[in-house]
């Protein structure tokens, strides 16, 4: 085992995930709605904390896992997140009430990201997470970035598709769009950009300027 793989196993078994999540996680596996990992939960946790976040937009809702690690970082924050199956929705609210969410902390929203998005108000929210319709990536980021304040956080976990980003022979649409998402972030002068390899990697973009 190289040395990269013994610290990315010992920084995954070192996190402990809250019980409230780890059933929550249990669900999305039922559902095959793929949860992010314990290790992007934490880190989602932190930002959520440092920044501050009072207002979280989450595009993609599983069954509440990574609204729940969001709210665990920043627990006065509104969550509105929003997902085009309502069974998976459902899941969530059972999810939030069992880690005593209160409700007037989570806002659920049945549709289509792209239809919902240019509905909401612009420069208004402190973080948005992007985990949905990857092919859409780069659409949601560019709605993302006009909802988010100046100094906003946003936040796209699963950017390293499995690795085939890091592989060039890789050319499908869903990892040559992560590619330009990649490429155009860290090119801008909107925003400051890292990559977090931790898990299936986590994108972060603090919005910069107008």
């Amino acid at each position: 085992m190289s040395e990269h793989d013994a610290n990315a196993r010992f920084a995954r078994e070192t996190i402990v995930e809250p019980s409230a999540i780890s059933r929550a996680r249990a669900h999305a596996v039922e559902l095959g709605a793929a949860p992010v990992s314990p290790g992007i939960g934490a880190q989602l946790a932190v930002l959520a904390a440092t920044s501050g976040a009072r207002s979280i937009v989450e595009i993609g809702t599983g069954a509440g896992v990574s609204g729940l690690w969001l709210m665990r970082g920043a627990p006065q924050a509104v969550l509105t997140t929003i997902d085009n199956e309502p069974e998976h929705l459902g899941v969530a609210r059972q999810s939030f009430a069992d880690a005593k969410i209160p409700p007037a902390r989570a806002r659920f929203i049945t549709g289509r990201a792209a239809d919902v998005l240019p509905r909401m108000n612009e420069g208004a929210y402190d973080i948005v997470l992007v985990d949905a319709d990857p092919e859409n990536v780069i659409e949601y980021v560019e709605h993302s970035l006009r909802l988010v304040r100046t100094g906003g956080l946003v936040l796209v976990p699963r950017v390293l598709a499995g690795g085939k980003v890091a592989d060039p022979v890789q050319r499908d649409e869903i990892t040559t769009a992560y590619r330009s998402l990649l490429q155009e972030t860290q090119e801008s002068q909107a925003v400051l950009a890292a990559l977090s390899t931790t898990g299936e990697g986590l994108l972060q973009l603090a919005r910069i300027s107008e």
